[in-house]
């Protein structure tokens, strides 16, 4: 519809100066209104005179709207008028004044060129007050809808919902019901509004028909969604998951792997030798290289199964990765094979290197005591047992004096086991 600058131009028109005549009007409506406008602001006076009972507008601006809506398609064949319909039913409307239908009926049959200028140089007031009712007859609607509404179509479809539609406009709450604003009674009225060219009437006429449409407020059709068949046995039953899949960053993608190539090549000979004095100088630099970057132990190619030959051959660095691997899931696969593995001096010296640098679970001390224990108690060779017993027993003095474990936890065990021990 027209926006509310547009609804303003309009109003002033049809609230305008009552001794300007019909044409005057016209032309100022054809100036201020063109193209898709006209048919805009021709809805809006449509939406203002729907029926004679609602006074939204006075009788003289009635005539005006409807000369209006004429006028603007005066140029092609009535019945190429979008409003022509509206025009025959106000020309019919028993309940309509008789100047309203007679005015009508004379632009509608206002064919020659003089009788439409003699009726548009007049007011609206002025036809009114000069009305003479003896001089007019009217026809039937039949007889009007057979001559001007040939290429208009009967609605094929009504919805019985449109018939409890709210109508676009509606009345003024200032008036009244059943009064007429322009009436002495009307005017009486204290704190109401006597002029209908009143600049509140004016805004509340414009910003509805900014805000209305070509159609009434009917009441919503709500169709249910008709409910599911129930499923029967043997078929199919159809699901719908919800899959939602979380994204996992890669920090690793577009990193500098030069570095690691070097550490993993130095780890994988650590794995199958003692590395050579030069090589063990590289092992600092790993040891450096693991400090400034605690990731690049994840790139180096260690496996918990690799574990055992490191410790062998090069302790040092199986403490550091170790260490290293320490906040990783991997950690608890990693004590467990360095617990279930082989005794031996080098496999200590890892655990006792690592319980003075991280905290190791009491679990895993426990079961690598009592395996070492039972490892002594398994040897035959006596030379070979007494030297793992001193192996041992310089082990567990070092856990005790560094507090790592409590002495009289294992004294019982160990001396019932050291007795067996000769020497």
């Amino acid at each position: 519809m027209l926006g509310f600058e547009d609804c303003g131009k309009l109003m002033k028109l049809i609230y305008g100066e009552e001794d300007k005549t019909i044409e005057e009007i016209v032309a100022d409506f054809s100036s201020k209104f063109s193209g898709v406008l006209q048919f805009y602001a021709c809805a809006a006076l449509d939406l203002l005179t729907p029926n004679p009972k609602e006074k939204t507008l006075s009788p003289s601006q009635r005539l005006v709207s409807f000369a209006i809506i004429y006028q603007a398609y005066a140029s092609q064949p009535p019945s190429s008028n979008p409003f022509i319909s509206k025009l025959v039913d106000a020309a019919c409307d028993d309940d309509a004044d008789k100047f309203e239908r007679a005015f009508v009926l004379q632009l509608l049959g206002s064919s020659s060129m003089t009788n439409s200028r003699e009726l548009l140089k007049q007011s609206a007031a002025d036809y009114i007050k000069n009305f003479d009712l003896s001089s007019h007859s009217f026809p039937t609607r039949e007889h009007l809808q057979q001559q001007y509404c040939v290429n208009t179509w009967s609605e094929t479809f009504k919805s019985c919902f449109k018939d409890h539609a709210v109508r676009n406009v509606i009345p003024d709450p200032d008036v009244p019901r059943g009064c007429n604003s322009n009436s002495t009674e009307f005017d009486a009225k204290p704190g109401l509004t006597s002029k209908i060219g009143s600049g509140n009437r004016e805004e509340t006429v414009a910003g509805l028909i900014s805000s209305s449409s070509l159609e009434g407020l009917s009441p919503q059709w709500i169709r249910p969604f008709p409910p599911r068949f129930p499923v029967m046995d043997g078929e199919l039953l159809w699901l719908n998951p919800e899959i939602n899949h979380e994204l996992l960053w890669d920090y690793g993608m577009c990193a500098d792997t030069s570095r690691g190539a070097a550490v993993k090549d130095l780890i994988g000979k650590a794995l199958r030798a003692p590395l050579s004095p030069l090589q063990q100088e590289c092992c600092c630099q790993v040891i450096v290289e693991f400090a400034n970057d605690p990731k690049l132990v994840y790139h180096c190619g260690m496996t918990p199964k690799k574990l055992p030959d490191l410790v062998e051959y090069n302790p040092m660095i199986a403490v550091e990765v170790i260490i290293k691997f320490v906040n990783s899931p991997e950690i608890t696969d990693y004590f467990t094979v360095l617990v279930n593995m082989e005794m031996s001096l080098h496999s200590m010296e890892v655990v006792n290197r690592l319980t003075t640098t991280i905290e190791l679970p009491t679990a895993f001390l426990h079961t690598y005591i009592t395996n070492c224990i039972h490892a002594c108690e398994a040897i035959k060779d006596r030379y070979m047992q007494n030297r793992l017993v001193r192996l041992v027993c310089v082990f567990l003095q070092s856990l005790i004096r560094n507090k790592i474990i409590n002495f009289m936890t294992y004294s019982s065990k160990y001396n019932h086991s050291a007795s067996s021990f000769p020497g």
